[in-house]
């Protein structure tokens, strides 16, 4: 199963599923860009908008995009802004934004989905504007080391939805072979994480 059939059958239970690495992915979102404000965000791999509705709290305008068409749907029966446009696009491609065009891209659980790190960074810093930020937040290396995969439970199945392992280094080289400096990284546990590897990490850049 390719991991965009995997996103669709998924879904209708994303939000509802326990899910402690989403959990932890919404709240260190906000912890990390709750104090800023922006004129454009471009939000990549939105999913069904677990941090779409505070993006729009927090910038003028936003654009969720996905590659889960599903996903897309779901996004849209719960957003309703009049500031928050959706795009169905593939961040393994050319992305359909005018160069400029934000000053806050975020992407969130969705590189590990992908392959070459360095053509979704060369999208994002031809996006960003001059001093614009890239916020990364990803399952950390260390849980991949273990094995760790995005996973869901489907007709009594558990569907593993396929990965590749970035190391630490991988994303800062990617992020300065395209113009992008290293402005804060941390390491986050969720609080039923006591002993046991970091589950994410937040990476912010700026061009």
């Amino acid at each position: 199963m390719s991991v965009q059939e995997a996103y669709d059958q998924w879904s209708s239970t994303y939000d509802s599923d326990a899910n402690l690495t989403r959990d932890l992915d919404r709240t260190v979102t906000r912890e990390t860009l709750g104090h800023l404000r922006f004129r454009s965000i471009l939000e990549l791999g939105c999913g069904t908008s677990k941090n779409t509705v505070f993006l729009s709290e927090i910038g003028e305008r936003v654009t969720a995009v996905d590659f889960s068409a599903r996903m897309l749907r779901q996004s849209k029966e719960k957003v309703k802004s009049n500031h928050v446009a959706f795009c169905l696009a593939d961040l393994s491609r050319p992305l359909p934004f005018e160069a400029g065009s934000a000053d806050l891209i975020t992407c969130n659980l969705v590189l590990e989905h992908i392959e070459n790190l360095s053509p979704v960074f060369s999208e994002g810093s031809r996006a960003l504007v001059e001093r614009g930020f890239l916020f990364v937040n990803e399952l950390h290396p260390f849980r991949q080391y273990e094995g760790k995969k995005a996973k869901f439970q489907r007709d009594g199945m558990q569907v593993e939805i396929s990965a590749f392992v970035h190391h630490i280094s991988d994303f800062i080289e990617a992020a300065a072979d395209n113009g992008l400096a290293l402005v804060e990284l941390r390491e986050r546990w969720h609080l039923q994480d006591s002993g046991r590897a970091p589950r994410l990490i937040s990476l912010l850049f700026s061009k």
